[in-house]
């Protein structure tokens, strides 16, 4: 089914997945589609299948920088159920693909009545302000060479695929720097036979040599993930 595509989803007991079910509907996600704005009221929250979304800060430059990745181990849009509070960041699809989508107020009131439910709700938020720290330690810290590798990988991870369709415009949004820096990285990787790279796609050839090169941020992220589903 559906639903057991998304690994929060297939974590919850009989119970609390039962008081979700009948509120939860599929829908696919395009590349690049706005989900909500920062600022927006949040009335639907979303439990990727497929679909990888990104959390992303616009500045007034008009600069977008990603926080944070969210796809088949995570949700969408939780902190407004838990506090009724508006997007305080824009949330884009990165990658196309599904969705479990419930409405907000349905989500609330299965939370409020379930204690087990309501305290993975809140673990899960608690990783992915983790995995947003993790992501301003790894702009300041790590080259971007080492960032694009650790970028790629969860993409990978949570789309489930060696192939990955980006332009390098959108690359440089995600990772905050200039389309240059992503050219150069990209050449890189492809000259050390890590990905082979064409306009709009980038194919993963060697995962080992990328997972030597990535930052231990990508590590550090994927065992916070497990930690929240085990």
């Amino acid at each position: 089914m559906p639903h057991k595509e998304n690994l929060l989803l297939a974590s919850l007991s009989p119970s609390d997945l039962a008081a979700l079910q009948p509120w939860l509907k599929l829908v696919t996600l395009e590349q690049e589609q706005v989900l909500f704005e920062a600022g927006d009221n949040i009335d639907a929250t979303y439990f990727p299948t497929s679909a990888v979304i990104s959390i992303v800060v616009t500045l007034s430059s008009g600069q977008v920088v990603e926080a944070a990745m969210v796809g088949r181990d995570g949700v969408i849009g939780v902190s407004a159920a838990l506090d009724g509070r508006k997007s305080l960041s824009r949330a884009v699809t990165q990658l196309s693909g599904r969705a479990m989508v419930c409405s907000l107020a349905e989500l609330r009131n299965a939370a409020m009545q379930s204690q087990t439910l309501l305290s993975l709700l809140i673990r899960h938020e608690q990783t992915l302000y983790g995995q947003a720290q993790q992501s301003t330690a790894c702009m300041a810290a790590h080259h971007v060479n080492a960032r694009l590798c650790r970028w790629l990988l969860r993409s990978r991870d949570l789309s489930q695929s060696d192939t990955l369709l980006f332009t390098q415009e959108f690359l440089a949004e995600m990772l905050g720097v200039k389309r240059t820096s992503v050219t150069v990285a990209a050449h890189t990787l492809q000259q050390a036979g890590i990905i082979k790279y064409t306009r709009g796609k980038i194919l993963i050839t060697n995962l080992q040599a990328l997972q030597d090169a990535a930052c231990e941020c990508y590590e550090t992220v994927k065992s916070q993930y497990q930690g929240l589903l085990e």
